[in-house]
């Protein structure tokens, strides 16, 4: 199945006899955009919190590390979510909290699971608003797999065996900046791959040859075992999803660089060749 799904697509979905359980995970940093959602939803939709629902205390594993298991796929149970039903996810556009849902359903064990491409934006149907319906209680039970999901030690392994992408901006990639954690720099052997230049002005992820080309020439092509890593395992999945798009599987750090630069121990490279 296509990771990603057009809004006209949906719509089209929507409105036939097996229409998918539809969830909005709009986020920002600064804390929950459920008033938005009460503002105006796709209607049907079922909002999910990124911090509450999606992600634990933040601590020694990051920023976002991963919340407990059975309490994701009660809050997924509660949002209508079973295993035989297909799944659509949106935010407002960016796609970075989106893709995070979509990871963490296919981590654990849904099969058929697309993220709205380019967002809340560019649906042009009709919006509800309130705080939305109750769906009927869903039967998912996640199954975690570890094929998709790297921890500190298995990235800095895979940073010299295979390829580690860094999908943060450039500029904290390199070290000459670092807004949000408290060492610059990157993974000793991860190579720099903004995940914003995985899609268009409008937010839509490029053309799958496009983003085959792109990821070729930073490596691809020249192993099967392929991870990412970002800030703390939100935009770092962004980056999954846009290589899920051109047919490559790869697997998340979802600590990410706030884990890593939180412990004193592990080496710290700066400047723009992965070292």
């Amino acid at each position: 199945m296509n990771a990603i799904i057009s809004a006209s697509e949906l719509a089209s979905e929507l409105a036939g006899e097996n229409p998918p359980v539809l969830l909005d995970v709009r986020w920002h940093h600064e804390g929950s955009l459920r008033s938005a959602y009460e503002e105006g939803h796709i209607p049907s939709a079922v909002f999910v919190d990124l911090d509450a629902d999606l992600a634990g205390p933040a601590g020694a594993g990051g920023r976002h590390p991963l919340p407990d298991v059975d309490r994701f796929g009660a809050v997924m149970r509660a949002a209508g979510v079973s295993r035989e039903r297909d799944v659509v996810v949106y935010d407002g556009g960016q796609n970075w909290a989106a893709a995070r849902l979509w990871w963490m359903l296919r981590w654990t064990g849904h099969a058929s699971v697309r993220v709205l491409d380019g967002g809340l934006g560019l649906w042009t149907g009709p919006l509800e608003k309130g705080a939305g319906t109750v769906p009927a209680e869903g039967s998912f039970e996640p199954a975690p797999n570890s094929k998709d999901l790297l921890d500190a030690d298995s990235a800095a392994a895979l940073a010299r065996s295979g390829l580690l992408l860094d999908a943060r901006a450039a500029e904290r990639y390199r070290g000459e900046v670092e807004p949000i954690d408290n060492v610059a720099g990157h993974i000793p052997g991860a190579v720099s791959a903004p995940t914003t230049e995985n899609v268009a002005a409008d937010g839509r992820f490029r053309p799958a040859a496009e983003l085959a080309e792109r990821f070729e020439k930073l490596g691809t092509a020249e192993t099967a075992e392929i991870g990412v890593y970002c800030g703390s395992g939100v935009s770092g999945a962004h980056e999954v999803l846009a290589l899920a798009v051109a047919g490559i599987p790869a697997a998340l750090y979802v600590g990410s660089w706030s884990e890593w630069s939180a412990d004193p121990a592990r080496p710290v490279a700066t400047g723009p060749d992965p070292q």
